[in-house]
């Protein structure tokens, strides 16, 4: 079974979350971790084609992550935890300079760079963030939105349960722990599993 981790803003696919996945879900899991690109005009195109390449089951993604995942192919399960719809409205997090990823990037690169122009194509991105969706399709339950009762970082709950029927709300903060994947997310992927199993069986 396949799995596609997506990260949060500024961080990298070497995070301390894909190590504690990788340790608690069977060997039969591969779990594909990129570093998304900085860029929105260059990240959005990047994972859209990786999913082309790739067969996942499940796309998992975290804060910035979950903003993308909601926007990837419809046919994969998706779970989108505390996920960051407007980064660019976020000013101590979005703005212009030079800052340090919280982890090295498998290139070694170790900090990045934020441009006006960078800001403004997440501004493009975010308006047009909806646009493939479809009211009604039977593929939007299988976007789940997790979010954290005490996230002070982001709050885009209500505006996600426009769209996805499916949200639920966990006893964390905006970053995921150990505890949150052990006891909210883990449980969430052995059901998809099944679900997709039990989906297989009766073709």
């Amino acid at each position: 079974m396949n799995i596609l981790y997506l990260h949060g803003y500024g961080s990298s696919g070497q995070s301390s979350t894909v190590e504690y996945l990788k340790k608690s879900l069977p060997d039969y899991y591969h779990i594909e971790a990129p570093d998304i690109p900085v860029d929105p005009a260059e990240a959005l195109p990047f994972l859209k084609q990786l999913c082309e390449e790739e067969h996942f089951s499940v796309i998992i993604g975290t804060s910035m992550g979950g903003m993308y995942a909601h926007q990837l192919p419809a046919d994969f399960a998706r779970i989108c935890v505390n996920p960051a719809l407007h980064l660019s409205e976020i000013s101590d997090v979005m703005k212009v300079g030079t800052f340090d990823f919280f982890q090295p990037r498998k290139d070694g690169q170790t900090q990045y760079t934020i441009t006006e122009e960078i800001i403004q194509h997440y501004r493009e991105m975010e308006a047009h963030q909806f646009d493939q969706w479809k009211a009604d399709a039977p593929e939007n339950i299988l976007c789940i939105g997790l979010f954290g009762t005490r996230d002070t970082t982001v709050n885009c709950r209500e505006e996600f349960a426009r769209y996805y029927p499916n949200v639920q709300t966990f006893d964390g903060e905006h970053r995921m722990n150990q505890k949150v994947v052990k006891n909210v997310v883990l449980p969430i992927i052995k059901r998809l599993e099944a679900e997709l199993k039990g989906n297989d069986n009766h073709n």
